[in-house]
């Protein structure tokens, strides 16, 4: 039996999405997310808040930069990936992020300047870490549904 590796976070977001090209077209657009919780210590109310690493690649990256701003309250689903890389001292490094699958931005209507309607992006699981593809029945020119 294989494992499960979901995902499914609501937060706001830390900052713009930093969207960046690379070679053969694709995009991808990465951001802080936080999340919190409160709970009670001592008789006393806390607030606990974890910041999550969001990537978003081709066609939901593209949403993403379009229609995301920090502040702004989303429903994401994904797959933790845990990736290294060496820093300029050659230290090997480990940077845990959330590759989303799709998101909904949440929120009153007047959060939404000209569509009442939350923006549902999806994104399908791709097969391999190098392909991506987008699911469903996407007749038009962007890459998403609307509910």
């Amino acid at each position: 039996m294989s494992g499960i590796n979901k995902v499914i976070l609501v937060g706001h977001l830390g900052k713009d999405p930093e969207v960046r090209h690379l070679d053969g077209g694709v995009t991808v657009a990465s951001f802080p997310l936080a999340t919190s919780e409160t709970f009670n210590k001592d008789g006393k109310r806390v607030e606990q808040t974890e910041w999550h690493n969001i990537v978003l690649w081709r066609g939901l990256a593209e949403v993403a930069s379009k229609y995301l701003q920090k502040g702004k309250l989303v429903y994401i689903e994904g797959k933790l990936r845990t990736r290294s890389f060496e820093d300029r001292e050659k230290v090997k490094k480990y940077v845990t992020e959330v590759v989303a699958e799709n998101f909904t931005i949440l929120g009153r209507k007047s959060d939404f300047e000209t569509n009442s309607t939350p923006v549902v992006a999806t994104h399908s699981t791709p097969k391999h870490d190098d392909e991506f593809t987008n699911r469903g029945d996407l007749s038009g020119d962007l890459p998403f549904l609307f509910a």
